[in-house]
């Protein structure tokens, strides 16, 4: 799908990774609207993508539902959705006081990061459904998995089944979607260069980025963009997860 002129979404397009797509898709003529909660990292990269921002909550149906609107009025018809909303937490399932992992913990991360994608999906697919095709296509889903889904450290069961209810669920919408001609494809990050990490001194930055093979360091959120246009622009990329990890196995620990 030829991206220019298209009317695109970002979920969590304030900053990381769903920033970096929302500049990549701007740069290659997209219209984007980008969606977050935190107002004033979302203004400044409306400014900086030349899009638009609306505050929402990928969790809340109705919240995502205006997004769309506001974005579909401005921009038209989205025809690209990138899922880069979530959240993170570290929690072992037992700590050593012998107090079990918050159940109100383990829902948060579910809600935002599994509930809130398959929302996103499922309000943006019905719209793009009844549009007209573009070169034989409606429009293309691509998720933010990560490499938790198959390699979850300790302290990352939330973060890690959120993770992989993204990745199964790939498959099955893809083949959902495939009578409206709305492809979906799944991104596995390993190890990037987020605001996260970014938080970290320089020295633990670089342990982390030598733990990956080939090339030896943290990824970039632009490497995570590319692969995005990549997916838009192929029309055979469809129900597939891609692992982007310079081919990392994450440890236990």
């Amino acid at each position: 799908m030829d991206i220019k002129g298209l009317a695109a979404v970002v979920t969590g397009g304030a900053s990381g990774l769903g920033l970096a797509t929302a500049k990549k898709l701007a740069s290659e003529g997209a219209n984007v609207t980008l969606l977050d909660l935190n107002e004033e990292a979302g203004a400044k990269a409306a400014n900086e993508t030349g899009g638009i921002f609306v505050k929402v909550n990928v969790a809340d149906d109705a919240s995502v539902a205006e997004g769309l609107d506001v974005g579909e009025r401005a921009h038209g018809v989205a025809r690209i959705l990138v899922n880069c909303a979530g959240v993170s937490q570290i929690t072992k399932t037992v700590d050593k006081e012998f107090v079990p992992h918050s159940l109100d913990a383990f829902r948060r991360t579910i809600e935002v990061n599994l509930f809130g994608t398959f929302n996103s999906i499922a309000q943006f697919a019905a719209r793009a459904a009844a549009a007209d095709e573009i070169d034989g296509e409606r429009g293309v889903i691509v998720n933010t998995a990560s490499v938790a889904a198959f390699d979850g450290q300790v302290g990352q069961i939330a973060y890690a089944a959120s993770k992989g209810g993204i990745v199964g669920m790939t498959l099955p919408v893809a083949r959902d979607l495939a009578q409206h001609k709305i492809r979906i494809v799944s991104i596995a990050p390993g190890i990037f260069l987020t605001p996260m990490l970014e938080g970290l001194p320089q020295n633990v930055q670089d342990s982390l980025g030598a733990q990956v093979p080939h090339p030896s360091r943290l990824g970039k959120p632009s490497e995570y963009a590319l692969l995005v246009e990549s997916i838009v622009r192929n029309p055979m990329l469809n129900g597939e997860v891609i692992r982007l990890d310079g081919a990392i196995r994450m440890a236990p620990r």
